[in-house]
């Protein structure tokens, strides 16, 4: 039977290279993103590198709690076996606290983008892998959940929190067989460093992170990496 992988998320950056290593792994592949285009232009992509690949998508913004549940929904109406998760859809808006909008409407929309898109996509998939007692959840975190720093401001907030979810997450389905990963990557060159005046070297590839991501998964069913920390080799920028 085909495994199938969820990415959220995965038109650009870090989602795009998991999409195209589990593709060419074999994995049927289920994604969404907020331009439909991006998708299509993603379809074309991955068809031309792995042909016959299986690739289903789905337009949706993942901060909006009603189209992640349509998204969701799209993923059970398939009926096929989800045997990977990776939450990966997240926004990143540096700053100072101090800085933002008094309405506290910052701070809402990075939780809503990095937090609960991740929450509301786990707890519709998740009787599925209950169920099957066989499955591997990953939450791409970042190295500002684990590192305070002056100009993380809400992301920083949000991203704490996800680590958060995660640890819980992971001691809760331990006894239902089921792996829980939170993914750390510090700068990795991907749309959001865009404009930066450094030079590529700087930064960690996305393929890279997919490949640590794929690693993972590819354990035996009794060992888990429960947190994969992975930075520059020249240090955090």
């Amino acid at each position: 039977m085909q495994k199938y992988i969820v990415v959220t998320g995965g038109t650009k950056g870090i989602g795009r290279a998991l999409v195209f290593r589990f593709a060419q792994a074999g994995f049927g592949v289920i994604t969404c993103a907020r331009s439909g285009q991006d998708l299509q232009d993603l379809i074309t992509a991955v068809q031309q590198d792995v042909p016959g690949a299986m690739l289903h998508t789905f337009a949706a913004d993942l901060s909006q709690a009603e189209q992640t549940r349509r998204f969701t929904d799209f993923v059970l109406d398939l009926g096929v076996p989800v045997e990977v998760l990776v939450n990966n859809t997240g926004a990143f808006v540096p700053g100072r606290l101090q800085d933002e909008p008094a309405d506290g409407s910052q701070l809402r929309h990075m939780i809503d983008v990095n937090l609960y898109s991740a929450y509301d996509v786990t707890r519709a998939l998740l009787p599925g892998l209950i169920g099957r007692r066989q499955g591997h959840i990953f939450n791409m975190c970042s190295t500002a959940s684990i590192m305070a720093y002056p100009n993380g401001g809400s992301y920083s907030i949000a991203k704490f929190a996800l680590l958060g979810f995660t640890k819980g997450l992971r001691e809760e389905l331990k006894e239902h067989n089921l792996r829980v990963t939170a993914i750390l990557p510090g700068a990795t060159l991907t749309a959001s460093w865009e404009g930066v005046d450094l030079p590529a070297e700087r930064f960690i590839k996305a393929e890279d992170v997919a490949e640590a991501v794929f690693g993972a998964y590819s354990l035996s069913p009794q060992a888990v990496i429960e947190e994969l920390l992975i930075r520059p080799q020249l240090g955090d920028l």
